[in-house]
């Protein structure tokens, strides 16, 4: 038996034959490039004995794909490190949470929480912000199909302007928590702790860009607030909520300023309170005050 892929090469060469003649190359890149077929050892040696420049250009792209998986996996190793360090303490419920909506000038906030099984590896995942709308679609149905346990949780934008959009964040969070089918043992959140939460909890400034579990809440804040906005779209056309999700690009900008604001806008945010001329906000409510009453008072708005 030939042992490794220097054995079969040398095994090619001295048989002086290619064993390719049995698939076509189009067959061969389409079972191994297009596919992502593992490549066997001898087609691989065969592959390298053979002189046409399409043999050539179908090794080169199979090694490329393996150098890429273990890129990958290196990055996922490296995102997965608070995990691992919770999981081999015995903790087996970690979630991750985020949240997505905090500077559009319309629609609620949204917050993602997830729980992975131990080993959990999902490739693709990454901060939302840095993938596109269909990556991150694709992502979020992966995410669900592979989560031991997740949640979305919202805050609506009358929360939003009754105790700030960063109050409102963490409402959201604690839905979102609060959400999942199995209490979580331990949270990982992207940037400050939650107060007066109990579950033991690591703040990790930049989390969505450094934990999988993190990530992968992003990926379900974002999509799922996105989704909300297209729907918001159909209600209030002529905002193109659709396309910038509330945002303040200057597409936003001046259909304010030619509809004024709808009842979706938040209305505590200075380039909607311009358009409606209001004055001066009041005074926030104290930050204990506003938490301990809307975690006790306001209903649940998560989805299952």
């Amino acid at each position: 038996m030939i042992a490794g892929y220097a054995g079969a090469r040398t095994a090619v060469q001295r048989l002086g034959v290619c064993v390719l003649p049995r698939l076509s190359l189009a067959q061969v890149r389409l079972r191994y490039v297009v596919e992502a077929r593992p490549l066997d050892q001898m087609t691989e040696a065969a592959l390298e004995a053979d002189s046409r420049a399409g043999a050539k250009t179908i090794l080169e792209a199979v090694r490329r794909r393996r150098f890429e998986n273990r890129s990958e996996g290196q990055r996922l190793r490296k995102l997965l490190c608070y995990e691992n360090a919770l999981w081999s303490t015995a903790l087996v419920r970690v979630a991750g949470v985020d949240e997505a909506g905090m500077s559009p000038l319309a629609g609620p906030v949204a917050a993602g929480a997830v729980i992975f099984k131990p080993g959990s590896r999902i490739p693709g995942i990454d901060d939302s912000k840095k993938l596109d709308a269909a990556a991150r679609d694709r992502l979020a149905c992966q995410i669900k199909e592979t989560a031991a346990a997740w949640s979305v949780g919202f805050a609506t934008v009358e929360e939003i302007d009754r105790i700030n959009i960063y109050w409102a964040s963490r409402l959201a969070l604690h839905r979102a928590i609060e959400g999942l089918s199995e209490p979580p043992e331990h949270v990982l959140i992207d940037g400050r702790r939650l107060q007066a939460f109990q579950i033991p909890q690591q703040a990790i400034i930049g989390g969505d860009a450094k934990s999988l579990t993190i990530a992968a809440a992003s990926i379900l804040a974002k999509t799922a607030r996105d989704a909300l906005m297209e729907k918001l779209d159909a209600q209030h056309p002529g905002y193109g909520f659709a396309n910038h999700k509330g945002y303040p690009v200057a597409e936003h900008r001046r259909a304010l300023k030619r509809l004024g604001p709808c009842p979706c806008h938040r209305l505590s945010f200075g380039p909607v309170r311009k358009v409606l001329g209001l004055p001066p906000l009041p005074p926030w409510p104290s930050p204990a005050d506003a938490m301990s009453r809307y975690l006790k008072n306001s209903c649940r708005l998560a989805v299952p």
